[in-house]
């Protein structure tokens, strides 16, 4: 069978890198691009992280870059400093060499000239039905593409988008998860859009932990460039879980959204009619799923299907085996 094509927009971010080791080590999927958005940090940032992971890995065949929003579609950035680290990869600028060279230079700085809507709408509206989109930062790539070419947007396969919280808390306010509190405007765009989309929310992304243990056990031990790299980039995300959680883990939200591409079977979804608050204030970019126990024809019929079970060991499993497999 041929593998599944892919876009990966992203705005690296730790989890964001491990979502590229899984999908570029999994031979399910074909990466045709890799597209960024201010998120996490900033849209240059988010471009250089791309590069420098790719740089890392080293693929076979490396797909396009694009730089995409710089900015929210109505709103000012907020960003995520303060958990990825100023580069959004836990710090990677302070590591070096046995001779004290920089660990991980800069990265070959290699975009394409089209934006990331732009490549996002062209790969779909080129071969439709076949490419599946991944989003795994805020949404203001996805709506600017659905607002300048829907034609070509609603020629995608399918849309899994890592965001929202429905039954559990939010990971940024007490009811918002980032992607949606960054750019809930763009989400809206893209809930009310009708195209077939699949929510990979907090309620199941905050089940599948990688700790430090595993890092140890499976990783560190194979030493080499990605192995490094994946110890380096968790290192301080592992710290700041230690001292807020008391437990040396973190939540792979992004590698999730890849993982149930790799394997449909890895969640069990449920279908909602699902809202985004937009206004400003303590519930900005909640997501509100309609889960009211009534007939169906009382309700707005369900526009997003949503991830509410998961399978924690088999996707943790595939992840480390993927990832070891990538690092071999």
């Amino acid at each position: 069978m041929a593998p599944t094509r892919v876009i990966i927009d992203t705005d690296p971010g730790i989890d964001d890198a491990l979502a590229l080791i899984l999908a570029l080590a999994s031979p399910e999927l074909s990466v045709e691009a890799i597209t960024t958005v201010a998120g996490n940090v900033e849209v240059g940032q988010a471009a250089r992280n791309a590069c420098l992971i790719l740089d890392v890995i080293d693929p076979h065949t490396r797909p396009a870059v694009a730089v995409g929003a710089g900015r929210p579609l109505k709103r000012a950035l907020h960003t995520a400093h303060d958990y990825h680290g100023e580069d959004g990869l836990g710090g990677l600028s302070g590591f070096r060499t046995s001779g004290g060279l920089p660990r991980y230079p800069e990265p070959k700085r290699s975009v394409t000239r089209q934006d990331a809507p732009a490549v996002i709408a062209e790969l779909i509206g080129s071969a439709p039905g076949e490419i599946v989109l991944i989003c795994i930062g805020p949404l203001t790539n996805l709506a600017t593409a659905i607002l300048a070419a829907p034609a070509k947007m609603v020629k995608v396969k399918k849309i899994v988008i890592m965001g929202g919280a429905i039954a559990v808390p939010g990971n940024v306010t007490p009811c918002a998860e980032f992607n949606m509190y960054v750019d809930p405007d763009a989400a809206e765009v893209a809930f009310t859009s009708g195209l077939p989309i699949t929510l990979v929310p907090l309620d199941v992304t905050q089940q599948v932990i990688l700790t430090q243990e595993q890092i140890d056990a499976s990783v560190r031990p194979i030493g080499n460039r990605v192995a490094q790299f994946v110890c380096d980039s968790t290192q301080r995300l592992l710290r700041h879980e230690q001292e807020r959680t008391a437990l040396a883990a973190i939540p792979l939200h992004d590698p999730l959204a890849v993982g149930i591409v790799v394997d449909n079977s890895l969640v069990r979804r449920r279908p909602f009619h699902l809202e985004v608050e937009t206004a400003a204030g303590p519930s900005r970019g909640s997501t509100i799923a309609d889960r009211r126990s009534i007939k169906e024809g009382w309700k707005k019929p369900p526009n997003i299907q949503v991830c509410v079970e998961v399978d924690p060991g088999r996707f943790v499993d595939l992840f480390l085996e993927r990832v070891c497999r990538q690092l071999s």
